[in-house]
């Protein structure tokens, strides 16, 4: 059950999240202003209401997570989003990164594997104010080869490998973020294309 009340406690909880962002080095104010609009706990069951705004990734549907805010605003800041960047994003979730990036003025195309999450967001409360957000249901390796090329592409869960077919639909000149390897150890990747 989730619930849709964005009270005064909430935008409270929401401004420490966005200082504490600052504080760990975001220094995108455009990233900030755009998540601090965006109310995190319409994205989670009302049991986590009261810790919506921490620092930390949560369990939705289908055994995966909503991303660490730190983790969304800092892959948005590595991509330097400028308004009407078509991005790719391989792997929705919870919506909640595809919001970020469209909130910042991105032209966004999100894909889901996942059929349970694809269809809950057919109906999320938020979606209707996004309308530059695309959503596709599918394997987000193969990409979307119909709408290339990409001036941006974001994988937003690690990888094991980096999908060539997505590097062959980001435009000359754009810019793919990517965490890449399996288990505790990561690596957060910026690879231009030139």
């Amino acid at each position: 059950m989730r619930t849709y009340d964005d009270s005064y406690r909430h935008k409270g909880m929401r401004q420490k999240l966005i200082d504490l962002l600052r504080d760990k080095g975001i220094t995108d104010e455009k990233i900030l202003d755009v998540m601090n609009g965006i109310p995190r706990h319409y994205f989670l069951d009302s049991a986590f209401d009261q810790v919506a705004y921490e620092d930390k990734a949560f369990p939705i549907t289908a055994d995966q997570t909503i991303s660490q805010p730190y983790t969304v605003a800092y892959q948005t800041q590595l991509l330097g989003i400028k308004t009407n960047d078509k991005v790719l994003e391989i792997g929705t979730g919870s919506g909640y990164q595809a919001m970020v990036l469209g909130g910042m003025g991105a032209r966004v195309f999100t894909i889901e594997r996942q059929k349970k999450l694809f269809d809950e967001h057919r109906t999320f409360i938020l979606r209707s104010k996004y309308p530059s957000i695309k959503y596709f249901y599918g394997d987000g390796f193969e990409g979307l080869p119909t709408y290339a090329p990409f001036d941006k592409v974001l994988i937003t869960a690690a990888a094991p490998f980096i999908p060539p077919k997505l590097i062959e639909q980001l435009k000359v000149g754009g810019i793919m973020v990517i965490p890449v390897g399996e288990g505790a150890v990561q690596r957060c990747f910026v690879l231009p294309k030139s």
